[in-house]
């Protein structure tokens, strides 16, 4: 009977021990924190994947970074708030967001020279994207509702979109569809790159005020980020919302790795929430994993599978005021994936 006892006892630690490593083994690390010089604030960031270039927003500059050196290799200044960075490969053009005068900024990507500065008819620039298919660069305006659109070989404006609430992250699906988060209204605007005309608005409810939009263009699978803590999972051709997940408190970033199955939400209570698409189409929260305070927007290599996450210290906030920047505290999070 003590044999029996003792074997039970066994295999039920045995089953206890093999549940925790489970629980605490992450395929994630962070390898690297890129320092950079500057203490102003930042917001999204852009992986150009095949040059392994890093492009980050840093208040009145963009900061480029050499993914697989870790260094700072240019740098375009003399902005005024940038939000986001649409890169150009073909072009050899980068269009930088800024919200404190209303324009965008084209650089040569090559030599980090300023081109041409466009003012844009519109309150607030924030994300923006180049969409290969149509050659364009769509701008969304997060305080006027609606999009501009420029032609990014002759660095023109050709449109203004009206959108039906104030835009937030975008994804383009390389063949005539761009997509991007309405946050007031709780939905996805679908924008056809051809006719500059939006085509449909999809309901991401229970979800509510998308921020981070990510796009897995193999599946066809839209992932939207919400004040409600949940990812939310539509069809990116039907419009359908496929499921909802947990994720952690204030998202605003989003990204998508294809190849491997995953979706990721970086959040204001410093962790990544990782969601995985199982084999037999389901998703399932596969970790919350640790980051850094301040790390709220992100970016992923899809070819080196590495994610980027911009963070700082910060001080304690007193009588009610906003925690300030720690001086020489800025970092860019480099994140294997395993």
């Amino acid at each position: 009977m003590m044999k029996i006892l003792k074997y039970i006892l066994t295999v039920i630690l045995g089953s206890s021990l093999l549940s925790l490593y489970a629980q605490t083994t992450s395929n994630f690390k962070i390898i690297n924190k890129i320092h950079l010089e500057g203490d102003e604030k930042w917001d999204y960031l852009f992986s150009d994947d095949a040059a392994a270039c890093l492009y980050v927003s840093h208040g009145s500059m963009v900061q480029v970074l050499d993914e697989t050196k870790g260094i700072v290799i240019g740098k375009i200044t003399g902005l005024k708030g940038v939000h986001g960075i649409a890169i150009a490969p073909s072009l050899h053009k980068g269009f930088i967001s800024t919200k404190n005068d209303n324009s965008v900024t084209i650089f040569n990507t090559k030599t980090f020279e300023v081109i041409k500065k466009l003012a844009i008819d519109g309150k607030s620039p924030d994300a923006i994207l180049f969409d290969p298919f149509s050659q364009k660069v769509f701008v969304f305006n997060g305080h006027s509702n609606n999009a501009t659109v420029i032609n990014a070989e002759k660095n023109e404006i050709v449109a203004t979109i009206t959108l039906s609430g104030n835009p937030e992250f975008s994804a383009t699906d390389g063949k005539g569809k761009i997509y991007v988060n309405l946050e007031s209204a709780s939905s996805i605007a679908v924008i056809n790159a051809s006719t500059n005309v939006v085509e449909n608005v999809w309901s991401i409810s229970p979800g509510q005020e998308p921020t981070g939009l990510a796009l897995n263009n193999e599946t066809h699978e839209l992932f939207s980020v919400c004040a409600n803590k949940l990812m939310v999972v539509t069809d990116a051709i039907s419009g359908k919302v496929i499921t909802t997940l947990p994720i952690g408190e204030d998202p605003d970033g989003a990204a998508a790795d294809p190849a491997l199955k995953y979706a990721f939400s970086s959040n204001g209570n410093k962790t990544i929430t990782v969601v995985k698409e199982n084999g037999d189409g389901n998703f399932s929260v596969q970790e919350n994993f640790p980051t850094q305070e301040g790390a709220r927007t992100i970016a992923v290599n899809r070819l080196t599978h590495h994610l980027y996450l911009p963070a700082a210290n910060f001080d304690s906030a007193k009588d009610g005021a906003k925690p300030k920047i720690i001086p020489g505290t800025f970092v860019i999070l480099d994140i294997s994936i395993k």
